[in-house]
């Protein structure tokens, strides 16, 4: 699993959301900052913070809490 977060510079939620991972104890993942990405951008938009499995495709977008990062992480989504 290569996780990747999807994220913003200055966003409140992205903050929220590193404490998410954090608190579900979220092996190693990349931070993503979609700013400066003309084809990020247009994917993600306002959708972030997205946490991404880059090897599956599989994304939870926020709200999510340490209850769904969990099983997210266990494959359930």
């Amino acid at each position: 699993m290569h996780l990747i977060l999807y994220q913003r510079d200055d966003c409140p939620l992205c903050d929220q959301a590193l404490d998410v991972l954090a608190r579900a104890k979220t092996p190693e993942f990349e931070s993503v900052f979609i700013d400066d990405d003309a084809a990020l951008e247009a994917r993600y938009g306002e959708r972030v913070p997205v946490l991404s499995d880059g090897d599956s495709g599989i994304e939870i977008g926020w709200p999510f809490d340490v209850a769904t990062v969990m099983s997210f992480l266990a494959g359930g989504r």
